[in-house]
């Protein structure tokens, strides 16, 4: 009798465990969620993912595009406390996945995914080291799924991507790729995510949304593309209003090309249904764009909405920068002070531009007015309005070292974004020549400028040079960032 109860219980597991086997299966409802999850749906597709599992238990994908979720929630919002509800569901989601079966073209690539999801939830969140190891088991895991899958096109996506950013670390954190034993080339990752985004492949037309936004910021930021990535998003005719992951990109990179309008327009006319993701980056924003035009009541509205909703800690000494810029511009110097006090005490370190906030407040000066005027309107795109605010300016006309070597390099920007290349070039060569030994970031930053109107006009040896010079000057302010656009431009013009 013992030995049939055995025999029952031995063949009752065996059957459980054929019953419970793992699979890959991205069928239709899983494919909706994807795409509801990629348009910043998030509630919806979680709906969605909940019917999936219930119609089978065993399917390991719904794990894999609940990464999405969090990756999205956790990226945009930077909220520490739903990181501690959402980081044990993150570990555990690794583990099951690890038991899914190798002979899937899912298995690594989806092990690739979430260790690239939980590496960027972990750079936001200040967890450097955690981060460049998740990023090495990414790195890993869809390495391995090339050679195992070759023919797999999602492999180039996710592969495409981490060889483009691997390949322009700067200098700085060159050790940790040396030490996770890394290596990337910017040209040949950018033409694999290319590649993948224009296919015709099914995987490439349901990814689109993924690929089209890795694809117009690789294009803007390692290319230097600016106007053709912007030009990409504008022939692809996403839908703006409704697709709240490609509105995000297009107003952001608008932003940051100085197309401050466009921006505007893009963020005030997306779907404000409650079912998308609730985010304060639309604040940010609208806050920097009307900043840049000097539009300082309503950059300030949007700032302190931003700031009281923000749990996070990236950037946030940059916005309380901005907002003191803002009381300061209006001559409200008890606001402006208060503003300021906050960026000793608040936000994190990890970005250069918080960094440089944190260096001015400690410093307890104020920006010339007529500079910070020309700076604002010249990073929003207006221009002529900079211009006319150097009209009858000279480098004479400001007392202070600092002052002149600032005064060059906003003229040299002005110029360059007027397409005036001569004018541009002579007074960033001047900023050069000024700055080079300074700790200010402007020198630098003209010669990464100058680099790149050279490789724009041709002259790759000339724009090498450049990108050269602007990586030899050190201890300045945006050194890792600055170096990595250099790295990026010396890469582009060697084809590498």
């Amino acid at each position: 009798m013992k030995k049939k109860i055995l025999i029952f219980m031995l063949l009752f597991f065996v059957l459980t465990k054929v019953n419970a086997e793992k699979v890959y299966e991205f069928n239709s409802l899983c494919q909706q969620a994807y795409k509801e999850i990629t348009q910043l749906k998030l509630n919806n597709g979680q709906a969605l993912l909940e019917k999936a599992k219930k119609q089978n238990p065993d399917n390991l994908i719904p794990l894999v595009l609940e990464s999405y979720i969090d990756f999205f929630v956790l990226f945009f919002n930077e909220d520490p406390a739903e990181y501690k509800i959402r980081r044990p569901k993150i570990e555990e989601r690794i583990i099951l996945l690890k038991d899914g079966p190798a002979s899937s073209p899912f298995h690594d690539f989806s092990l690739s995914v979430v260790y690239l999801h939980k590496a960027l939830i972990s750079i936001k969140l200040g967890e450097m080291w955690s981060a460049g190891w998740d990023i090495k088991r990414a790195y890993q895991h869809i390495k391995e799924n090339k050679k195992t899958f070759p023919t797999f096109a999602p492999n180039d996506l996710i592969y495409g991507g981490l060889q483009a950013a691997i390949g322009t670390i700067p200098k700085g954190y060159r050790w940790l790729t040396n030490l996770l034993g890394m290596k990337g080339s910017v040209t040949e990752g950018i033409k694999l995510v290319k590649n993948f985004e224009s296919s015709n492949d099914p995987w490439a037309r349901l990814m689109n949304n993924e690929s089209m936004f890795m694809y117009c910021y690789l294009m803007f930021y390692l290319e230097n593309k600016k106007d053709e990535a912007l030009q990409y998003l504008k022939d692809k005719k996403p839908d703006l209003v409704n697709n709240h992951l490609i509105a995000y990109a297009a107003a952001n990179l608008n932003k940051n090309n100085r197309q401050t309008e466009i921006a505007k327009h893009i963020v005030l006319n997306r779907n404000k249904s409650p079912e998308y993701l609730v985010t304060g980056i639309w604040d940010y924003e609208m806050g920097y764009a009307k900043l840049h035009h000097l539009e300082t009541p309503e950059a300030i509205q949007y700032l302190e909405k931003f700031i009281a909703n923000f749990k996070g800690q990236f950037y946030l000494k940059d916005v309380y920068q901005k907002l003191s810029w803002a009381y300061y511009l209006q001559g409200n110097t008890v606001a402006a002070q208060n503003s300021r006090k906050y960026i000793l005490n608040k936000g994190s370190l990890d970005s250069d531009a918080d960094k440089l906030a944190l260096k001015e407040a400690k410093s307890g000066k104020w920006p010339n007015m007529i500079l910070l005027k020309a700076r604002l309107l010249n990073d929003g795109g207006y221009n002529k309005e900079a211009l006319q605010l150097f009209s009858n300016k000279t480098i004479d006309s400001f007392s202070k070292e600092e002052d002149k070597l600032e005064f060059t390099y906003r003229l040299g920007r002005v110029y360059d974004d007027l397409q005036q290349d001569q004018e541009a070039i002579k007074n960033y060569v001047t900023a050069i020549q000024l700055g080079e030994k300074s700790t200010e970031y402007y020198a630098s930053r003209a010669a990464l400028q100058v680099g790149n109107i050279y490789e724009r006009q041709g002259n790759k040896i000339l724009a090498i040079t450049y990108y050269k010079k602007c990586m030899e000057m050190d201890d300045h302010d945006y050194k890792n960032s600055l170096d990595q656009k250099a790295k990026s431009g010396i890469a582009r013009c060697k084809g590498e």
